[in-house]
């Protein structure tokens, strides 16, 4: 059963992604945390591994070299 504080947990979760993970169109691709670093160097993946994290019970995937 969902609860205020489920509720607020949640919204909360996805706020963060929304703001700092996701790509957003109006900003040329480059999530909010990028845009006054600027885009990433390209790499490539077939030498690095890559680390799944699932946000919001895999709702959401989020993904990044591991170290």
């Amino acid at each position: 059963m969902l609860n205020e504080r489920h509720r607020r947990r949640t919204l909360t979760r996805y706020l963060d992604h929304y703001n700092g993970h996701r790509p957003h169109r109006g900003l040329s691709q480059l999530c909010s945390s990028q845009t006054e670093a600027g885009p990433p160097r390209p790499i490539d993946l077939a030498e690095h591994r890559i680390h799944r994290s699932a946000v919001l019970d895999g709702l959401i995937n989020e993904y990044q070299i591991a170290s």
